[in-house]
């Protein structure tokens, strides 16, 4: 099993949203790199939920890969703000994920906390200049994130 970043707006979509709706398509990414590791997702691999573009950015929860990776549907619409004219049906440039809720952490990981933690300095969040909205978090990162969430 991976184990993931995957990065939302709270004011578009929320762990809250999601522990409500209990799955959810992770769409609307548009960025390369980040496309490929939606790719690479499998159903069962986990994924920390980060807050981010908002007051106090932080890693909130956990949810799991539910569905494997599938063509962005916002790509083919006209009226999403994902749309992408260049995108063809038989060809699809852009993938989505279905996510299901697992657990909101007790409290919120702040980005100032997690650059504080020594186990974390490999992860591309904490470094300066990266704006990834989906990443990988190796096997450490990840225990030190869950366990300080716990």
């Amino acid at each position: 099993m991976a184990h993931w970043l995957m990065k939302s707006e709270p004011d578009v979509f929320s762990i809250d949203d999601l522990k409500r709706k209990k799955r959810e398509a992770w769409d609307g990414v548009r960025n390369y790199q980040a496309r490929n590791y939606l790719r690479a997702m499998a159903v069962g691999d986990e994924a920390l939920f980060y807050h981010s573009s908002c007051a106090v950015p932080a890693v909130v929860g956990i949810a799991r890969i539910s569905r494997a990776a599938f063509a962005d549907p916002t790509q083919f619409d006209p009226a999403s703000e994902y749309h992408d004219a260049g995108s063809k049906p038989a060809d699809p440039r852009w993938s989505a994920v279905e996510v299901a809720f697992v657990r909101k952490f007790k409290s919120p990981l702040t980005l100032e906390r997690l650059k504080s933690m020594p186990e974390l300095t490999g992860l591309p969040l904490v470094q300066r200049g990266t704006r990834l909205s989906v990443m990988p978090v190796d096997e450490l990162q990840w225990r030190a994130i869950v366990e300080a969430g716990s």
